[in-house]
């Protein structure tokens, strides 16, 4: 059986996302989708939030599966017995930082291999960082996520703006 990862943040999921996570069961059979825990960055969502919306806009997609990571990405794949990594690409400038990272996890286990699938010209200006500055401004992005995901991304930019208030 060949099982694929599909690493992101996914803060929050995009038709985007679900569009890659759609075609890449067209080239494995089974699809972890790896949500990070990166301590880095300062995500709108907690990672448990994540994974919650991930299961519920993926739950009439078989063979997938959503689960929380961190370290390094070759390990998880190691320890999920996934032996490829999927990721989206939407410009050159992510071909670039992509191309870079599939290289060093090449050297770092050379049994994992990175397919990239571009995105679907639909998609290709949607990012979540779109989708959160649209929202924060007000702004419908009914067009960018599922319903559900959309509710949410509402709910914790009001909670913000109560807070400050």
């Amino acid at each position: 059986m060949k099982r694929a990862i599909y690493p992101g943040s996914f803060d929050p999921v995009t038709y985007g996302h679900l569009d890659v996570i759609e075609r890449s069961l067209k080239i494995t059979d089974e699809l972890i989708v790896g949500v990070l825990k990166n301590n880095a960055k300062h995500p709108l969502f907690s990672v448990e939030e994540r994974v919650s919306m991930l299961i519920e806009v993926t739950k009439h997609i078989p063979n997938v599966k959503v689960e929380a990571f961190d370290g390094l990405l070759v390990d998880y794949a190691c320890q999920s017995h996934a032996n490829i990594i999927v990721r989206g690409l939407r410009a050159i400038t992510d071909f670039e930082y992509e191309l870079q990272m599939s290289q060093t996890n090449y050297v770092l286990n050379p049994q994992i291999d990175t397919v990239f699938l571009t995105t679907r010209l639909e998609y290709a200006y949607l990012s979540s960082s779109t989708v959160k500055e649209v929202a924060m401004m007000g702004g419908d992005i009914k067009k960018f996520v599922p319903d559900i995901v959309g509710e949410k991304v509402r709910e914790k930019y009001q909670l913000r703006r109560e807070k400050n208030e």
